[in-house]
């Protein structure tokens, strides 16, 4: 087996949290127990993806808050809140709120653009002021601000009994580092590069920047067409050559991973079924923004690792964030991560952290 350039250093996995809509306790709970074995197996991270009016997390904040509660060490962080949907101001105090009960181990990833179905749901979420609302950078920018430190308000002081500050309450110093941009393109790269934030890059890619099927180093089998790697390689250097820490700046990668050590005959089969049935999306560029899929890899913890070093995004590379199939049981991610912590992620270099 080849080996990587240097060892995998931080190692996190991603999951929806899917639940059913007549019994949604069970569905978050089944969630919170992934993430309590995420911290026994020694995972460094746990993410939670973001869902609006539909039958998995609306709630990422809320949900870590608990979390936060029922572990102790292992990392927690949202992959991605669409900050459409938000306040900043408010989720600001929220961010803040859950990172001091962890102890300072949130880490909000964040990305911006309409809100899905904006049209259908506009009445709903801004009914007054939608045509209004700034939906690109700046909406980041307000919110990396405040977290930061910076006044919302020109008063503060006392107010008969009250005492009132000029910025978000709790302020909680270290999150201002950990705050995460999820970018599928080149300027979104360059953004969060240029604004100091750390960059969260996936299973999807715009397809730019590199002639169509011209790009080198980028392998078919390992990202979703002959371009998708060496697109995402672009991304994760474009970030680094515009972030102050340079080469030192983080970046985390988050590519769909089912390994089988482990699995029953049964598990093999449904998991290379939902591959198999997810692949034709990866042939060539999508819809009018012409996004690139990655395939779902599948196999030993030996073919994925040798799959990962041939990848020239994960060569430079060493923090990932593993997402989990969105349709898949309990005892299946069970399996999923014991076998990630115990088989891949030794084979890629990573070591878990402890667990006593």
């Amino acid at each position: 087996m080849p080996s990587p350039s240097h060892p995998l250093r931080k190692l996190g996995f991603l999951t929806i949290g899917l639940f059913d809509g007549d019994d949604p306790r069970a569905g978050h709970e089944s969630t919170l127990e992934i993430i309590e074995l995420g911290e026994r197996l020694g995972f460094d991270s746990a993410w939670l993806r973001h869902r609006h009016l539909q039958y998995g997390i609306s709630s990422p904040v809320a949900v870590l808050a608990a979390a936060s509660q029922r572990t102790r060490r292992i990392e927690l962080g949202t992959a991605v809140i669409p900050l459409g949907w938000e306040n900043p101001l408010r989720l600001a105090e929220d961010l803040a709120t859950v990172d001091i009960l962890s102890g300072g181990r949130l880490n909000p990833g964040l990305s911006v653009g309409p809100p899905m179905h904006f049209d259908q749901v506009k009445d709903a979420l801004y009914p007054d002021t939608a045509d209004a609302e700034d939906f690109g950078y700046e909406r980041v920018q307000r919110l990396l601000d405040l977290v930061r430190g910076k006044p919302a308000t020109d008063f503060s002081g006392v107010e008969g009994f009250e005492v009132f500050s000029d910025r978000v309450q709790p302020h909680s110093p270290g999150l201002g580092r950990r705050l995460w941009y999820g970018g599928g393109s080149l300027r979104s790269a360059q953004w969060a590069g240029e604004h100091g934030m750390n960059f969260l890059t996936s299973s999807v890619v715009k397809a730019e920047g590199l002639e169509e099927g011209g790009a080198s180093g980028g392998s078919g089998d390992s990202g979703g067409s002959p371009d998708f790697a060496s697109i995402q390689l672009s991304h994760v250097r474009a970030f680094r050559e515009r972030h102050p820490d340079g080469e030192r700046a983080r970046v985390s990668q988050g590519l769909v991973v089912i390994p089988t050590d482990s699995a029953s005959p049964g598990q093999r089969a449904r998991y290379e079924e939902y591959a198999a049935k997810r692949l034709p999306r990866t042939a060539s560029p999508q819809g009018p923004a012409r996004m690139m899929f990655a395939p779902d890899l599948v196999g030993t913890s030996a073919e994925i690792a040798e799959r990962l070093y041939a990848h020239v995004a994960f060569q430079e590379i060493d923090e990932v964030a593993f997402a989990l199939p969105f349709t898949f049981e309990h005892e299946d991610y069970v399996q999923i991560l014991t076998d990630i912590a115990t088989r891949l992620g030794p084979a890629l270099g990573w070591q878990p952290s402890a667990t006593g």
